[in-house]
């Protein structure tokens, strides 16, 4: 394991440039940072560029710091020079350098997310683990949304990176040659024209949720049949990724009951 002492470092550096989108596209490289994404990324087989942690840290996970040093280079640094290539304010104590992820699309896409305007990193990071854990094919970016790629998203999302593929959309003919042709396209809305659960989401569909401050663009209003999720009098809406796993999982409850009655012994891995 070879030791990192000093910011000037060119490791250290190209880490630190990949806290700006521009950056991440030209080197098509992202960072991961804290014990359990990097885990993570180990467990589905990701691949590792490079990798660097603290000699405390190295101290209490031999085991973990054995797996990095067969899978990249893994330098030992300073607390200090992790600072500075951290984003959190509180870092890790261990930061992993990793090829944006990139996972085969599905022939057919039986369910698509698409994420129109989206900003906060949060919620778009809540989506993307509520899409993967309910059995999503595809997560779609439209234009105007948040990179997914950045660092406060791939923290929120928890590892869905590296399960459900995810693409950014240039334009919006990108997004609707993403989708296969015919399927239904449902925006959630306040004032959706029917309710969420009254919909067939065996058959195969995309849903779209908007921007948390503007809604939905005129684009995807155009094209899409807006659903709504009842709520309580008094109650004005629900936070874009609360209304996203509400409905992603009725999707989920719908397509695991019908795969039941098909293969009684299905669970979860029937959904798709």
């Amino acid at each position: 394991m070879k030791e990192i002492t000093s910011a000037s470092n060119p490791q250290i550096k190209l880490a630190a440039k990949l806290h700006r989108r521009r950056h991440r596209q030209a080197h098509g490289l992202c960072t991961l940072e804290g014990t359990r994404l990097v885990k993570d990324a180990l467990t589905m087989g990701a691949a590792f560029h490079t990798c660097f942690i603290t000699a405390s840290a190295a101290d209490a996970q031999p085991d973990l710091a054995a797996q990095l040093q067969q899978a990249c280079p893994l330098y030992l640094v300073p607390p200090a020079i992790l600072d500075k290539i951290s984003e959190t304010v509180s870092p890790q104590s261990i930061l992993a350098v990793v090829p944006i992820p990139e996972l085969p699309l599905p022939s057919t896409a039986a369910l698509s997310l698409i994420l129109d305007g989206v900003q906060d990193p949060g919620n778009a990071g809540a989506l993307l683990r509520t899409a993967a854990a309910a059995g999503a094919d595809q997560v779609l970016f439209a234009p105007g949304c948040v990179d997914p790629f950045n660092g406060k998203v791939l923290r929120a999302a928890m590892g869905a990176h590296f399960r459900v593929p995810i693409r950014i959309q240039a334009d919006w003919e990108e997004v609707w040659a993403a989708l296969p042709s015919g399927q239904p396209l449902y925006l959630a809305s306040a004032e959706g024209s029917i309710v969420y659960d009254e919909v067939d989401w065996n058959e195969p569909s995309a849903l779209a949720l908007g921007s948390e401050a503007r809604g939905a663009s005129s684009q995807m209003r155009e094209r899409a049949e807006t659903v709504a999720v009842p709520m309580a009098a008094a109650t004005e809406s629900l936070n874009v990724a609360a209304a996203g796993a509400v409905i992603l999982f009725e999707a989920a409850r719908q397509r695991r009951d019908a795969s039941r009655r098909v293969h009684p012994d299905a669970g979860m891995k029937g959904v798709r």
